[in-house]
């Protein structure tokens, strides 16, 4: 199998020659024409770029599929184990602390011993406890098994922006997490929808064994299409950095820790509508399990439409300007939301700035993403698995807050919002103190 990190795709007729920034230059007939290879993906044909957006995608989205398929669920659950929304709430969050400590785990094991063999181990993982899920008799066992998938899920997005990393750089980097983003991203679109209808036509353990499945698939793809894509020369080894050496490198560098905080902070607003939105929609608003999916989705496509505009934006006038305007308009959506639930303008006064919110989101997620990982191409793996796991771990921790704000009250629009509008006000502040745009260097080429 092409290992196609360390190994560029050649014509058989050249040879090939480093120069002093490590680009390669491939010397045909005509030298002085032949094309440079600045990152390894550069040489890869088209049709084997779009398997890996394809196939990564499909890693990356375990993780949301795993947390939002059963969303639907937690009414039922709800009465099936005769306990509290805030309790069925907690599941989820064991699934995000699962998702955050597996990343911090697998990143660094990646940048050590390679990307497949904690990818193909911890996707194992995640069928093993999706089974455990799908049989749990109690609640209790139900949170073990969702903290073990969270965990299991974790290499999917860590691994797959790593090998990303791995292949490119500059701009063409901007435009490859842009399309990962775009596959990825469907699955918070289609997963409630998904779950919606598999409760149609089944009790919610089915949902697990379906998720079992799909990790199945997963795992004997990434065994059969995905090659090795960090080079032994890289790896960990004698002279190699440790594993502390590349968190210090990450986190002495200020950039990077103003996106992290950004976004998590983004990460926390969108998930704690996430865990708030069946009962604020099903309880509140009288929507079924059916009516909640298809509006879940249609609300999330603004998520997708972010991502696409954000990477034409970001290639064009820099990440971080894309970031000044996304983080700004977090705080307004969120703040209409309030205000309009206030005024008592009823479920289009939630939907409509919800959806703007969610466009938000997008253009936050590859514009922070992307500025994380060029800067640390030599532990992309560190990289991502730090992102991942402030992500999901601070959301894991935030995102409960909305139920027990509305302790004795139920959920309400208002105390979703609440919630999302604190998060992107740190948002904001991260933004113009710690990364501080202006000071943020151009993407190369």
């Amino acid at each position: 199998m092409l290992d196609t990190a360390s190994q560029p795709v050649i014509p058989p007729t050249a040879r090939t020659e480093p120069s002093a920034t490590g680009a390669i230059r491939a010397l045909g007939s005509n030298p002085a024409t032949a094309p440079i290879v600045m990152h390894p993906g550069d040489s890869i044909s088209a049709r084997r770029r779009v398997l890996y957006i394809v196939l990564l995608g499909a890693l990356t989205a375990l993780g949301p599929f795993t947390i939002d398929l059963y969303l639907p669920a937690f009414p039922v659950l709800e009465a099936d184990f005769q306990t509290s929304a805030a309790a069925i709430q907690l599941t989820l969050t064991g699934t995000m602390i699962g998702f955050a400590l597996g990343q911090l785990i697998v990143g660094p094991l990646s940048d050590k011993v390679g990307r497949r063999i904690p990818l193909l181990a911890v996707t194992a993982l995640h069928v093993a406890a999706s089974v455990f899920a799908a049989l749990a008799p109690t609640l209790g066992t139900l949170s073990i098994a969702r903290v073990l998938m969270g965990a299991g899920a974790a290499a999917g997005g860590v691994v797959a922006a790593a090998i990303v990393r791995d292949l490119f750089g500059g701009r063409r980097l901007v435009v490859m997490l842009s399309r990962l983003a775009l596959v990825s991203g469907v699955a918070p679109v289609l997963a409630p929808l998904a779950g919606s209808l598999l409760l149609s036509v089944m009790p919610w353990r089915g949902i697990f064994w379906v998720l079992a499945a799909y990790g199945t698939v997963m795992l004997v793809s990434a065994i059969v299409f995905l090659p090795e894509t960090l080079p032994a020369a890289r790896r960990g080894g004698k002279g190699a950095t440790t594993v502390w050496q590349r968190y210090a490198s990450v986190f002495r560098d200020r950039v990077f820790v103003g996106v992290l905080v950004i976004g998590a902070m983004t990460f926390s607003g969108l998930f704690s509508y996430l865990s708030a939105s069946s009962f604020l929609f099903q309880q509140s608003y009288g929507f079924d399990a059916q009516q909640y999916g298809v509006l879940f989705a249609a609300n999330s496509v603004g998520l997708v439409i972010g991502v696409q505009i954000a990477s034409r934006l970001a290639a064009r006038f820099g990440p971080q300007w894309v970031l000044a305007f996304s983080t700004a308009s977090l705080v307004l959506w969120g703040i209409v939301i309030v205000v309009f639930d206030q005024l008592g303008f009823g479920l289009w006064g939630t939907i409509i700035p919800l959806f703007l919110f969610m466009t938000s989101c997008g253009f936050t997620f590859p514009c922070a993403q992307v500025l994380a990982l060029d800067r640390h191409g030599k532990a992309a793996g560190t990289a991502q698995s730090i992102i991942g796991a402030a992500n999901f771990g601070i959301a894991g921790v935030i995102s409960p807050v909305v139920g027990l704000l509305a302790t004795g009250s139920g959920i309400t629009a208002t105390t979703m919002a609440s919630v999302m509008v604190g998060c992107a006000v740190l948002g904001v502040l991260a933004l113009w103190f710690l990364v501080r745009p202006r000071t943020v260097e151009r993407l190369a080429p």
